[in-house]
């Protein structure tokens, strides 16, 4: 095999995919790697570990690639941490969902997916750039990958993914979320033109084709438009929207329904009365009005030389 051997860092996470039927094999992964003269140094994703401090330190010491092995939150994590770095993502399936892999249109097995790291085309995709301003002033600032939400969908993903993962008795607190959740008042800024008003359960802001359970979010969705997706649930009653939540996508049918509103933008202030928590890729952060804005090609994905997406 006539290729440079190449230092790389991988990103392990150890927890993803619990509901896999085989775990991922650290050991395998490796020998694959090296099988294609990719020497990974390997560092581990668990609770409480300082990511941002580990893609820093690799950068500082010249490496410029990157593969991620876990679910859509630690792509996502790792994604955050490489914004506006000089260096390539590579990706590994190895989460329950793998919206983000389904999403760029990239191989679901290790051997494709690695042999893409060095057979692939760095590709600018876009991500999303979230600002939170709580009722208390405090600003947080997140960067996503895959979809931000708010409203009901984020209230019951802790105790819906609990559920799915085994815990039942978290089926308690689920029901409990559903049936007191209130209907909230929505104002939408859409590129600083006039107020858009709405009442419902949830807005969804989307940079990825595919979200929720392999669900496509839209013919129009796009990873690298330099457009965000807005899709707000404004007509639908609580099971209608339980039931879009946790609908199976087939590939071929998209998430249209005429009672949800749709816009693309370049960014969005959104207020809720009440508030409404927020999640930013599966991560539920607090509560307050967000403003949301794309960033266009933000971040270097190792991708297939032909995207299933629009070209750049």
């Amino acid at each position: 095999m006539d290729l440079k051997t190449k230092r790389t860092l991988l990103l392990f996470n150890p927890n993803a995919g619990a509901n896999r039927e085989e775990p991922m094999d650290l050991v395998g992964i490796i020998r694959e790697m090296q099988r294609w003269d990719l020497v990974p140094l390997v560092f581990l994703i668990e609770e409480d570990c300082d990511l941002p401090r580990a893609v820093d330190d690799a950068l500082a010491d010249g490496i410029d690639l990157f593969v991620v092995c876990g679910g859509d939150g630690t792509i996502s994590a790792v994604a955050g941490a490489l914004a506006h770095a000089n260096a390539t993502l590579g990706i590994i399936a190895g989460g329950t969902r793998n919206n983000i892999v389904l999403s760029l249109g990239l191989p679901e097995t290790v051997a494709e997916a690695v042999a893409l790291l060095r057979n692939g085309r760095p590709r600018a995709v876009d991500m999303g750039q979230l600002t939170l301003l709580t009722a208390e002033g405090y600003t947080k600032i997140r960067p996503f990958l895959e979809v931000c939400s708010i409203g009901l969908g984020s209230a019951l993903f802790s105790p819906a993914d609990d559920v799915q993962h085994g815990d039942l008795s978290r089926i308690g607190d689920l029901l409990s979320t559903l049936i007191t959740s209130p209907t909230a008042e929505f104002t939408l800024l859409l590129d600083e033109k006039q107020d858009q008003f709405a009442s419902g359960h949830a807005i969804l802001v989307v940079n990825m084709p595919y979200s929720g359970h392999n669900y496509p979010m839209g013919a129009e969705v796009a990873f690298d438009d330099k457009l965000l997706d807005v899709l707000v649930f404004a007509d639908l009653t609580k099971l209608e929207l339980v039931a879009h939540a946790l609908r199976k996508g087939d590939q071929t049918e998209t998430l249209e329904d005429p009672r949800i509103q749709r816009y693309q933008v370049r960014h969005v202030e959104i207020d809720t009365t009440p508030v409404m928590p927020v999640m930013v890729d599966g991560n539920v952060i607090g509560e307050g009005k967000v403003r949301i804005e794309v960033a266009p090609h933000q971040l270097t994905i190792m991708l297939a030389p032909t995207l299933q997406a629009g070209e750049l």
